[in-house]
C-alpha cells in the first residue's frame, strides 16, 4: 500500500469515532501479533483526554551500527515495543506536500521491556579477537530515555519515524560493569527514517524503505485498526556518538582507551545505523476500552 493511501486510512481514524463498518459475522478472529506487553493499564493510557491510543511492537532482524570506521553487524533481533497516545492538543507533523500526520507520545512497555536485545560481540579495533570477552567486547543496546515523536505516517517521508535515545553497555573482562558509550544525560540520539537522510559531510544521503504496508479492520466489530509494516529498512547517518564513561575495574580508568580504540567522540557525519528486515505491528483506536477489548479477542 502506498504511504499516501495509509495516510488516508489512518486519517479516517482521527476524524471519526466510528471508523469501520463490518459484517455481523467476521471471517476470522482479530490478530495483533506481539502486543502482549502493551501498557494498557498505565495511568497515561487511561487519560480520558487522549484522542487516540494504540500499541506498537517492532522487531529489527538485521542491519548494522557504524561508529567512525567501526562497523558492528546487528546479528541478533532488536525488539522495541510501547504504547502510544495522541494527546488533547493534537500535535501533527506537516509534510512537504501539505498533508499532515499525527505525532504520538509513547508509554514504556510493561515489565521494562520497551527495548529488548541480546548482546552483540564487537571486535576491539587493532586487536585480533582470540578470546571473546577479553580481546573483544560484548555490547548491549539499552534505552537512554523516552522514545518520542512517533509519526507512523512518516513512512516514505524524509523525516524520522521516531526519536530513539540509546546507550551502549560494554562488557569485557577488564571493563567492569559500568562501561558505557553514551548515557542518560548524553545519549546517542537516533532519528531513523524510511525516507532519505540529510547528514553532514563526509556522510552522503542514504534512503530507507517502508516495505509492505497492510491495514486490517478489526473483524470482531471493534473500532481498532491493525496496521502492519513488513520488511522495512530504517536509516540514520546524521547522529553523533559521545565519549565512553565508567570503563575499567576502577570506573573511568579505561575511558581513554575505549575513546582511542573507537575514535570517540565521533562527530555527526561519521556514523550510521541501518535497521533492516524490520517488521512492525501497530494497533490504533479512538478508545482505550475498545483497544483493550480488541486485543483480548
Amino acid at each position: 500500500m502506498p504511504a499516501s493511501r495509509l495516510k488516508t486510512v489512518l486519517a479516517t481514524v482521527a476524524v471519526a469515532a466510528t471508523v469501520l463498518t463490518l459484517t455481523a459475522t467476521p471471517a476470522h478472529a482479530a490478530t495483533y501479533p506481539g502486543l502482549e506487553a502493551c501498557p494498557l493499564t498505565s495511568a497515561t493510557m487511561k487519560d480520558p483526554t487522549n484522542l487516540q491510543v494504540g500499541c506498537v511492537h517492532s522487531v529489527t532482524n538485521g542491519g548494522s551500527v557504524t561508529i567512525g570506521s567501526n562497523v558492528v553487524p546487528l546479528t541478533n533481533p532488536i525488539t522495541i515495543q510501547f504504547g502510544v497516545y495522541w494527546p488533547a492538543d493534537a500535535p501533527v507533523r506537516e509534510f512537504p506536500d501539505g498533508s499532515v500526520a499525527n505525532v504520538y507520545s509513547t508509554v514504556p512497555a510493561a515489565g521494562g521491556k520497551t527495548l529488548v536485545a541480546k548482546p552483540l560481540q564487537v571486535n576491539i579495533p587493532g586487536i585480533a579477537n582470540i578470546i571473546p570477552g577479553v580481546t573483544s567486547v560484548f555490547a548491549q543496546v539499552e534505552l537512554a530515555g523516552t522514545i518520542s515523536d512517533f509519526v507512523p505516517l512518516a513512512t516514505g517521508e524524509n523525516i524520522p519515524v521516531f526519536a530513539l535515545p540509546i546507550k551502549l553497555h560494554l562488557y569485557n573482562a577488564l571493563f567492569g560493569l559500568k562501561c558505557y558509550i553514551g548515557s542518560d544525560s548524553t545519549p546517542i540520539r537516533l532519528n531513523p527514517t524510511t525516507g532519505t537522510t540529510n547528514p553532514p559531510a563526509p556522510n552522503q544521503p542514504v534512503t530507507g524503505d517502508y516495505g509492505d504496508i497492510t491495514t486490517e479492520p478489526d473483524p470482531n466489530g471493534f473500532e481498532t485498526l491493525g496496521v502492519g509494516f513488513t520488511d522495512a529498512t530504517l536509516v540514520d547517518n546524521a547522529y553523533s556518538v559521545p565519549k565512553a564513561n565508567g570503563c575499567g575495574l576502577i570506573p573511568g580508568s579505561l575511558d581513554a582507551l575505549i575513546n582511542l580504540a573507537f575514535g570517540l567522540p565521533s562527530a555527526a557525519g561519521k556514523n550510521a545505523v541501518v535497521f533492516s528486515g524490520n517488521n512492525t505491528s501497530f494497533a490504533l483506536s479512538p478508545s482505550l476500552d475498545d483497544l483493550t477489548q480488541a486485543l483480548a479477542h
